[in-house]
């Protein structure tokens, strides 16, 4: 049952049956002494001895006890008899500023630097940390929170907005970044180390074996391109010889690795790669080109789906148990906690970014807790905070009726035989 801000749970329900049996105790040891004294007095008046007097007086005294505690253990909850007496009700009355007077006591004794980095100095966390974390059991189970959290945030993520975030921050680099002059190196670098002549071979196998499968067609070509006038024999000759000199030239730059045609490739990609280096215009060419290329929706498309498959590989590693991802992941923190567990450095480190930031946080926002303290408990309702608190400790403060009552009776039977000692 919530109210006033609490809940009323069957524990507390308990608790309130607890008070209400202590109650009745100390109100029915109350009755007992009052039944008592006046049993006494009856025993003292009718001459029955002065044991009487003795019995009496403790009587009276436990029952002085008795109240007194009684009206001290009730104005700290409500009016006692409903009566206006100052200084009572103070939990309900008070409530407010006991509110303020917690906040910052919590403030002043819990949320301070020094005590925070006191505490955790004590705590030894960089050691602790290291030794859990070496232990295999739990680097698995790190490892498959870490996995489930990465899931969940793969989850919530929008591919959409992902996407967009993706393909802006891909083309926006590749804008920035001017990639002529990283060719030309490149291009250098491979013409020099003669890379290049494995891509010159494949293209002339390529381009022979072209030639010997469509030589019709090569021949029906050059005749199309002839004049009207001149005779077909004619034609097809000039064809066949076309053809003929063009397989001859590509079959001997196939085969001739000297070849003056291979010499001039080498040199054209050697002054190629220099004026992608130096050349202005060269390189501004270069720089429209990517620019178009990188304008053209296919290519748009292709970078945003790249999200798509980094997001499926992320969520397949993060799944499999035995995947690379989760074994690297696995390893590295036991290899974490084993360093942890034996460096001095590297957990003053640790502890030290720890502190910093826990004492940041407490520095920073201290005055947010102490005002969360301070409103949740001007937000309760006075009447329920008495009836919870009271719940709590009320059983324990019927005790002190009890322990009063008894005090009483006894500091009564004191007085009495001393009073009586000398003669008073």
């Amino acid at each position: 049952m919530g109210t006033g801000g609490f809940v009323f749970n069957a524990a507390d329900e308990e608790r309130r049956r607890g008070v209400r049996r202590m109650k009745a105790t100390a109100t029915g040891l109350l009755v007992l002494v009052a039944l008592v004294y006046a049993l006494a007095k009856w025993a003292q008046d009718t001459g029955a001895g002065p044991w009487a007097g003795y019995v009496a007086a403790a009587a009276e005294a436990g029952m002085v006890g008795a109240l007194a505690d009684w009206f001290a253990v009730t104005a700290l909850f409500r009016r006692p008899l409903g009566l206006p007496i100052p200084h009572t009700a103070i939990i309900p009355t008070k409530k407010d500023q006991l509110g303020v007077s917690l906040g910052e006591f919590v403030g002043e004794n819990f949320l301070s630097a020094d005590v925070v980095k006191a505490r955790l100095h004590a705590l030894g966390i960089g050691g602790r940390l290291g030794a859990w974390l070496a232990e295999p059991a739990h680097a698995d189970r790190v490892t498959a929170e870490l996995a489930a959290a990465l899931r969940g945030a793969l989850t919530v993520l929008r591919d959409s907005d992902v996407q967009a975030v993706v393909g802006e921050a891909i083309t926006r680099r590749a804008e920035s970044a001017e990639i002529a002059p990283g060719m030309g190196k490149t291009l250098e670098r491979v013409v020099a180390d003669g890379g290049h002549h494995r891509a010159v071979d494949l293209l002339c196998a390529k381009a022979h074996d072209w030639l010997v499968t469509h030589g019709e067609s090569v021949m029906d070509a050059v005749q199309g391109g002839a004049p009207g006038w001149t005779p077909r024999f004619v034609d097809r000759k000039i064809g066949d010889r076309v053809y003929k000199e063009l397989l001859r030239f590509v079959t001997e730059m196939r085969d001739m690795p000297q070849h003056p045609a291979r010499g001039a490739v080498d040199r054209f990609l050697t002054d190629f790669a220099a004026d992608l280096q130096s050349d202005t215009e060269t390189r501004a060419k270069v720089e429209r080109l990517k620019s178009e290329i990188l304008a053209r929706g296919e290519v748009q498309d292709v970078i945003a789906s790249a999200w798509t498959a980094i997001r499926s590989m992320i969520l397949s590693a993060a799944e499999d148990e035995q995947s690379e991802l989760r074994l690297r992941v696995r390893s590295s923190l036991i290899s974490l906690g084993a360093r942890l567990a034996t460096d001095g450095r590297l957990q003053a480190k640790l502890e030290g970014w720890i502190e910093g930031a826990v004492v940041y946080v407490v520095t920073t926002y201290r005055t947010e807790v102490t005002s969360l303290i301070t409103d949740t408990v001007a937000g309760w309702d006075a009447e329920h905070t008495s009836r919870k608190i009271e719940a709590h400790i009320g059983r324990d403060l019927q005790f002190i009726r009890i322990n009063g009552t008894v005090v009483g009776a006894l500091a009564g039977l004191l007085i009495y035989s001393v009073s009586r000692a000398f003669g008073a």
